[in-house]
Formats: C-alpha cells, structure tokens, sequence
C-alpha cells in the first residue's frame, strides 16, 4: 500500500480479519490494585478496544498487548494505524522484549468522535517509559527491535471508552 514519497505501508495486523487480534490481551491496572478494565471485541470494521478507566485504588489506565513475535518491522520509519475514537487520547505502545514487565516505548495520538483517522507515528516520537514514567538514556527504539504491539489508554481519563483499530502498519522505504 504506498502512502506517497517513496514509502509504503506494510500491514502487520489486518484487523477486519477474523482473528487477526485473538492474540491480544487485556493488561489493566489491576496489576497494582487498580479496578479499570478493558477487553477486545472482534466486528465487522476490526476490533474495539474497549472498557472503563477508573481512578479508584491508585488505578488509571487499561491496555491490550499482542503476544510476542518477530513482526516484519525492519527498516520502518513510522508506524501507521486506521482507528476510529471516541475523542480520547490513546498510545500505541511496543516493546522490544518478550517479557511481561519492563521498559515499554509509547506514542500518543488524538481521536476524534466517531470518525476513521489515518494516524502515522514516526519512530523518533516513540518514548522509553517504564511503568508510567520516562526512562532517561533509553536507547532510540529500533524498528527491527519491535516485539509486541498494544494500545493504551492513561493519563487519568476517567470513564468508558472505545477505540476501533482496523490496520496496524508500517511506513518503510520503497524498495
């Protein structure tokens, strides 16, 4: 799929598949005590990543993780997503380890109520973070590096919310 300038888009997750995302799983902030709670729900359009931030307990936030795999990542530039939002902020975040906790590198983009976007976040604005916080020195992320993909939602937004994802890709040079 060519997005213009010597760059295509090559989809690692076609989401309007069936089972494209069965892999996927819910990592709420249950895991400190909190008492959000989210799921994937496979339609027509992709999967919804969907639930309720609550900021009860010290909670505050809700993802969903693919498992870990090697993704055809290399040489990519940007990740690219197709979503329709609910005019909430979101992450798309990835790790470069298989591991269940540790550092993660994330992005945030911008929904707008009820309409598809096209959202293209260069690598270079993809922040090490562990646990909520930045990590000072982390390494640049490496594209080639990249084994697991998930959205997040944090930053004490309080309430239900739903993200639909139809296309995870990746922007890579021609060639």
């Amino acid at each position: 799929m060519a997005t213009g300038a010597g760059l295509v888009l090559r989809v690692l997750v076609d989401c309007t598949l069936a089972g494209a995302c069965a892999d996927w799983r819910p990592i709420d902030d249950g895991v400190m005590g909190g008492v959000s709670h989210s799921r994937l729900e496979a339609g027509t359009e992709g999967v919804a990543f969907t639930g309720v931030v609550s900021l009860d307990y010290g909670g505050g936030f809700a993802s969903v993780r693919s498992a870990p795999r090697r993704w055809p990542t290399d040489g990519a530039t940007a990740l690219a997503l197709r979503v329709r939002g609910d005019g909430k902020r979101y992450k798309l975040t990835v790790r470069t380890d298989g591991g269940f906790d540790g550092v993660q590198y994330q992005a945030s983009f911008e929904t707008r109520a009820g309409e598809w976007q096209d959202v293209e976040l260069p690598l270079a604005a993809f922040v090490a973070s562990f646990r909520g916080r930045r990590v000072p020195g982390a390494p640049p992320l490496e594209a080639a590096a990249i084994r697991t993909f998930g959205l997040m939602i944090s930053e004490k937004q309080a309430g239900p919310f739903r993200l639909e994802l139809a296309r995870l890709a990746a922007s890579v040079a021609e060639g």
